[in-house]
């Protein structure tokens, strides 16, 4: 399977990367499935590239995935963005984009409740990520090429 990162320069060896920000699944290299939203990442740099990877899953891996937004995913992004650690060496799931980052953090600070999260959070478009977390993670995936894509 395809996927694609969004960045300022391609990325032929991708490195886990330990934020200054904590991110929706902690530490690692970011991919989507959603090549217009590697795109979108990419339009915030200068110079917008996108890498394009090959994805085979290793099954010795362990993996979480999270099929669609749920209490547990909601749960595990508040944790990762408190900077609690995990053990998965690959998560997969919705992103947490601009707008429901706002209602993520409205919710991390009371002002939401759970239930009121996910009335505001059902309706937005669909997102993907892949966070590969450990370095044998990323023997999953192999560099086919990039794409600089129009600002």
């Amino acid at each position: 399977m395809d996927i694609y990162h969004g960045s300022y320069m391609a990325v032929p060896s991708p490195e886990i990367r330990r934020g200054q920000f904590t991110k929706d699944f902690g530490d690692g290299f970011y991919c989507t499935e959603l090549k217009r939203q590697a795109i979108k990442w990419a339009r915030r740099y200068d110079t917008p590239i996108v890498s394009i990877y090959d994805y085979q899953p290793h099954t010795a891996l362990k993996i979480l995935c999270f099929e669609e937004m749920t209490n547990e995913w909601l749960d595990f992004i508040v944790a990762s963005r408190h900077g609690e650690q995990h053990d998965y060496d690959i998560v997969i799931g919705a992103m947490a984009n601009d707008q429901i980052y706002n209602y993520v953090a409205d919710f991390m600070n009371g002002v939401l409740t759970r239930e009121q999260f996910w009335v505001l959070a059902k309706f937005k478009y669909p997102t993907h990520q892949i966070n590969f977390c450990t370095p044998q993670a990323l023997q999953c995936i192999t560099f086919k090429g990039y794409e600089e894509v129009k600002k």
